[in-house]
């Protein structure tokens, strides 16, 4: 038997994470969600790892052979992990405005100075978490793309979402694009957020899908059920931490594929040769 049918069997060694949205404040609750999906695993007959794996970086671990669940962004998972690993489905999350399995960015500015308008966008300085996100980077390039404006000659890589927050908050950018979810959770946990302001939104996109390795691939529906089943069974103190509604959306790899990359990204940030 190959390593990846022990894996897959639920013999063998295998890692888990839930890393988008796991910021200190409420990594009991994150553990507490895991605990419940581990224990609905267990009664499907898959033997999980007993604790979430939180490296420091998760991306390596998205492509691990070993990997059983994790969560990743949808322009990662369209652009390089399609194809390579299988989807699990994409939690609901209670977010207002937000279609089932949906989210969107926020964009947000201080207070004291709202954007009016693209053109005021194009020309102030704009913090983003990383490249290849879709709520920090992506969703607002194609909205100025949208708009005609594919140049941002002013940008400040932060690494994370909340490190945006706090730059634009300290003058060091002048707006930024966040996961709402994220935002939510800023609003209740980093004081940052209170100097901010949301000016506006992008188009709702497919949320962060939930993924495993391809040696898991024939249990997937599996742990959707798992899932499924150890949210809705969650106390709602701590559905209401992690901002996690019942239910779970079986998207495609296809609905996730319109993120894929597009020649605004390229102009705006061109890519390294090699």
């Amino acid at each position: 038997m190959s390593d990846i049918q022990r894996q897959a069997d639920g013999t063998g060694s295998s890692a888990v994470s839930l890393p988008m949205y796991d910021w200190p404040e409420i990594r009991d609750a994150t553990d507490a969600v895991w605990a419940a999906i581990r224990r609905e695993l267990s009664v499907s007959g898959i033997a999980p790892p007993a604790a979430l794996d939180r490296s420091a970086d998760p991306e390596p671990l998205w492509s691990s052979p070993g990997l059983l669940l994790s969560q990743t962004c949808g322009y990662p998972y369209a652009n390089r992990l399609a194809g390579k690993v299988a989807l699990v489905g994409t939690p609901v999350y209670a977010v207002t405005d937000a279609r089932p399995g949906h989210y969107f960015s926020v964009l947000v500015s201080r207070k004291s100075e709202r954007p009016r308008n693209l053109q005021d966008l194009a020309s102030m300085r704009f913090a983003y978490n990383m490249a290849h996100s879709q709520s920090g980077f992506a969703a607002p390039v194609r909205l100025l793309a949208a708009g005609g404006y594919e140049s941002l000659p002013q940008r400040l890589e932060t690494g994370a979402h909340r490190a945006s927050i706090r730059a634009v908050a300290l003058r060091q950018a002048d707006w930024a694009a966040i996961d709402v979810v994220t935002w939510q959770l800023a609003r209740r946990h980093e004081p940052a957020a209170d100097d901010l302001v949301v000016f506006a939104t992008t188009p709702q996109t497919p949320a962060l899908p939930l993924i495993t390795s391809v040696g898991f691939a024939d249990r997937a529906d599996t742990i959707a059920d798992a899932f499924g089943n150890a949210i809705a069974g969650l106390d709602p103190d701590i559905r209401d931490a992690v901002f996690l509604a019942s239910g779970l959306v079986r998207f495609t790899p296809a609905d996730y594929a319109p993120l894929a990359n597009f020649l605004p990204v390229r102009q705006v940030f061109p890519q390294p040769a090699g």
